[in-house]
């Protein structure tokens, strides 16, 4: 799944090509979009901004108007030249943003809607999520400690991690990475993780994720998917189980995150 070092990473390439301009062309080619009149409500209008929040992406238009998208595990976006081949099928593609230099194309997208700005400040899914582990204006970490002690105090705090309502942003790569740097184990109680360790954990995330957003490259990875593999800071072998209501797999070095 896309976490938020990747979206920030869109938002990044996106906002030169889009911010502040009016699109030549908006097309839905899926037909789950063709009812709701996109291309019609939005043409002429200058996008005014684009922002994210963890894993959401905000395209907002001129006339409270805001394109709203979260691509779950498939889902990417795309910035190309115009006329240039794109990386993924055009049968993929949800919503294509045309300018006279650019290509902006959301391929497989699971959550893709229009809303006006009003409903996006009030929507209940939107509302309750975490702070920002990318936040621009810095992590809220009061908010981050508070929501973390309100949750269940007996579940893992690499669980927790997961929680978009605890931090937004973090996903599977990078809860087993930053619990990893910060010498924690995934499987402690999340009663149990002191603040300064829980913080540490965020700190690290936040760290690396930044590094991904400038770079674009794939994250250099110590234990996610290194099941037996040699710990590189240990040499213990790395393991891996599934934790949580959902079983999303945990990698841990037994050796040195206690």
């Amino acid at each position: 799944m896309p976490e938020g070092d990747t979206i920030r990473y869109a938002v990044s390439r996106m906002r030169p090509a889009l911010e502040g301009r009016i699109p030549d062309e908006i097309a839905t080619p899926q037909a789950r979009h063709t009812m709701d009149r996109w291309p019609e409500r939005l043409g002429g209008r200058a996008v005014r901004s684009i922002d994210a929040h963890g894993k959401h992406l905000f395209l907002r238009f001129e006339g409270g108007l805001t394109l709203h998208s979260h691509l779950r595990m498939r889902g990417a976006w795309a910035v190309h030249d115009r006329g240039g081949r794109w990386r993924r099928s055009p049968r993929r593609a949800w919503l294509v943003i045309r300018t006279p230099t650019h290509e902006i194309v959301e391929f497989d997208g699971p959550v893709l809607e229009l809303l006006t700005d009003s409903r996006t400040r009030f929507d209940q899914r939107l509302r309750a999520l975490g702070p920002d582990v990318l936040a621009e204006s810095g992590f809220d970490s009061e908010q981050f400690l508070r929501r973390l002690r309100e949750d269940d105090p007996g579940r893992g705090i690499g669980d927790a991690l997961l929680d978009q309502r605890t931090v937004a942003g973090i996903g599977n790569v990078w809860r087993a990475e930053a619990c990893w740097s910060a010498g924690v184990d995934p499987w402690r109680s999340a009663g149990n993780v002191s603040d300064a360790d829980a913080l540490a954990i965020i700190d690290h995330a936040r760290s690396r994720m930044e590094d991904s957003v400038r770079t674009g490259r794939p994250p250099r990875r110590s234990v996610y998917e290194r099941s037996g593999q040699p710990c590189p800071r240990c040499g213990q072998a790395i393991r891996a189980r599934g934790q949580g209501d959902d079983n999303r797999t945990t990698f841990w070095c037994p050796g040195c995150q206690r």
